[in-house]
């Protein structure tokens, strides 16, 4: 007698012949360890307290100190002063709203100027040229190098009597030789310049690396659609950098008004370069020193500075949604 090969039913078989096939065990989950609690926890917080200690800690202490009136030395000479060193600031403080003005006028300057061409940059850099990792080390040097290195270099083109730039004007050593750094007149506009070349090189990296990452389908797809360059550009390559846009706006509101060392390398942020970043430094450092007055000029900065990032960003994400 033949002996029938024993078959395993599938499981749809198993199941209509009332079969019950074993359930999947559940997967279990590990658990932390002593050991991983304490990496985990290190890693956490340790960042959290140098952000604590070195950002907000110092951000709560000048507002609070903003109303008061203290010299500095002792703690017990703190005196609540309400809102008077805000109304001193504003209404009888006179190189606030010079300096406000200037602040201003550095912020829309690197937005419509030194942001663009960094921008062009790396447009032209990405078309795949020859030497086009030299160019771009060639622009990124000045970024590598810091403000008061870059004021450094700058006061050596912008000299009245030895400077390159009088000496290509022709007039370097004549009584028409035009004083760039301590003309009033022209000083701010000298120094954004100088702020320019090291802006762009930094906007360059940063949206050349967005470049990089965009898909070369929408490009394609684009063509097909029958877009010409600009159209391309402006219409998909440019809203595909959103994330990269973000970063680029905040960088420069930041950069725009924290303006400080090379103006304060230049003439200690005097005679037609008041900034607000010199004023605070001015009032919390040095014998003349006016905390009360310096915290509250720093919380105005502060705010001036959160205000435009936090509506482009409000914008920007509900857009999205």
């Amino acid at each position: 007698m033949s002996v029938m090969p024993q078959t395993t039913l599938p499981s749809a078989a198993a199941a209509s012949a009332g079969v019950t096939a074993p359930s999947a065990r559940p997967r279990r989950v590990r658990r932390l360890s002593g050991r991983d609690r304490l990496v985990l926890g290190v890693m956490v917080g340790v960042p959290t307290l140098i952000q604590a200690v070195l950002v907000w800690i110092p951000t709560l202490l000048s507002v609070g100190l903003s109303f008061t009136k203290w010299n500095g030395l002792d703690l017990a000479d703190i005196r609540p002063a309400g809102l008077s060193n805000y109304t001193y600031a504003v209404e009888e403080y006179p190189p606030f709203w010079p300096a406000l003005a200037h602040n201003i006028i550095w912020l829309v300057f690197l937005a419509l100027v030194a942001t663009p061409i960094g921008l062009l940059l790396a447009v032209l850099l990405d078309q795949k040229i020859r030497g086009t990792r030299l160019y771009q080390s060639v622009f990124f040097t000045p970024v590598m190098l810091s403000m008061v290195m870059v004021g450094i270099i700058w006061q050596l083109i912008y000299a009245r009597n030895e400077g390159l730039l009088n000496n290509l004007l022709g007039t370097a050593g004549t009584p028409g030789a035009v004083d760039w750094f301590g003309d009033s007149d022209v000083n701010l506009w000298a120094a954004l310049v100088a702020t320019t070349w090291r802006h762009a090189g930094y906007i360059m990296v940063l949206y050349l690396a967005g470049l990089k990452g965009i898909d070369p389908s929408l490009r394609e797809a684009a063509a097909l659609d029958g877009a010409n360059g600009r159209q391309t550009f402006f219409r998909v390559i440019l809203p595909a950098m959103r994330p990269i846009n973000i970063v680029i706006v905040v960088i420069t509101i930041i950069e725009g008004l924290r303006a400080f060392d090379i103006v304060y390398l230049i003439n200690k942020g005097t005679n037609g370069l008041e900034l607000l970043s010199v004023l605070v430094i001015q009032n919390l450092v040095g014998a003349g020193q006016v905390i009360g007055v310096g915290s509250a000029l720093a919380v105005i900065l502060l705010v001036i500075s959160l205000g435009p990032i936090v509506y482009y960003l409000v914008r920007t994400f509900r857009r999205a949604d």
